[in-house]
């Protein structure tokens, strides 16, 4: 199998699909691997140390779609010129949240296999990019909400007095809620945590997090793969009401729950907010998702009542050269799995290539995408 790496051409993408450490386990199971030129320099990864690891660097998009068997991508492909029908794409799709757009890769005859909707199982845990994305997400976030923040972290002895720490607050305690707690931490803050998933209590206290206890009646906290369900109104205007003390008095509060494939409950609103000491940070790490914030911009950082709000976009994208090689890592390990033998096999007993192709064959095939987009056995 000839496999391709496009440069993202994603606005502000900085990441590779790809990284030289990952290309001997691909070249020595016959996989041949070709490079658009300059598509690792933002990340770190000039041409030379692609090509000292057996990739050929070729100079065009056009030559890597015309050569190449399987498409690597970070981002989804911007346009489809020069693809062709049964050519395969590997990426980050957005389908729970956008699945409009796999009509697209449908209607382009392309096989796509979408690395966000990676079931979370054990066998697939070196393929999970969604658990790398948190990860580098939730440690960036701190290092924001640090910078913003008209304090130190840590509590400090000085002969001009003592320093007190600051106090951090995590609402969500995912993979990037876990990541944050444990900087945090590590910057000496006074970090306390919230999850609509009791269970999770102790995984907090793990990274010397204390748990935030809300007297709330929660029926089904997750869905099977581990994530949160989203609740009804009435839970999350009691949840707002229970959380606002603590948001208080909190001076930095990093956000990011998030329900795949629907908006982000909104936890602080404006008078929450304003209830905040000056000075004070937020942190919305689902505003990709419409934000836990009700104040959060896309993409800006802006002060409410004094507070600094932040809706950063693509954290991953500022630590481009370890997110990428993380992502190669996942996404390597991927196509080695489904195509042991340089051929994709199609094994639809197969829980982790069922769950994340989304097209074959000019169709939709994705259950979970067909029923989001309300197609019947027979549309496409």
């Amino acid at each position: 199998m000839i496999v391709g790496v496009l440069r993202e051409a994603f606005p502000g993408e900085r990441r590779v699909a790809l990284v030289p450490a990952v290309l001997p386990s691909l070249t020595t199971r016959g996989f041949e691997v070709i490079i658009e030129s300059g598509a690792g320099n933002e990340a770190g990864f000039p041409d030379s140390a692609f090509t000292q690891k057996g990739a050929r660097i070729v100079s065009s998009r056009e030559e890597v779609l015309a050569a190449a068997e399987t498409i690597l991508c970070v981002r989804a492909l911007d346009n489809f010129a020069n693809t062709r029908p049964g050519q395969a794409v590997i990426g980050f799709f957005d389908a729970l949240s956008s699945p409009h757009r796999i009509r697209d890769l449908a209607a382009a005859g392309l096989t796509a296999f979408s690395m966000d909707l990676m079931p979370r199982i054990t066998r697939a845990q070196s393929m999970d990019a969604l658990s790398s994305t948190a990860t580098i997400a939730g440690y960036k976030a701190v290092l924001l909400a640090a910078n913003h923040l008209p304090r130190m972290f840590p509590m400090l002895m000085t002969a001009a007095g003592t320093v007190a720490p600051a106090k951090v607050f995590i609402i969500g305690v995912g993979v990037a809620g876990l990541q944050a707690i444990a900087t945090a931490r590590r910057l000496g803050a006074v970090v306390s945590a919230y999850d609509v998933r009791p269970a999770v209590r102790e995984q907090v206290e793990s990274v010397g997090a204390k748990f935030v206890e809300l007297p709330l009646e929660v029926a089904s906290a997750e869905d099977k793969g581990g994530y949160a369900q989203a609740q009804d109104d009435s839970f999350y205007r009691r949840q707002r009401e229970l959380m606002a003390r603590v948001v208080s008095e909190s001076d930095v509060v990093i956000t990011t729950a998030a329900v795949p494939g629907k908006q982000a409950p909104v936890l602080i609103t404006g008078d929450m907010v304003e209830r905040m000491a000056p000075g004070s940070v937020i942190v919305d790490l689902a505003i990709e998702r419409g934000g836990n914030c009700e104040l959060t911009k896309a993409g800006l950082t802006v002060e409410k009542h004094g507070v600094t709000i932040a809706g950063p976009m693509n954290l991953a994208s500022t630590v481009p050269y370890h997110a990428s090689q993380m992502y190669a890592k996942n996404i390597s390990s991927f196509l080695l799995h489904i195509a042991k033998s340089g051929t994709i096999a199609y094994d639809t007993d197969d829980q982790i290539l069922k769950e994340t192709l989304v097209t074959r064959g000019g169709k939709i095939v994705n259950q979970r995408i067909r029923e989001l987009l309300g197609l019947t056995e027979r549309e496409s």
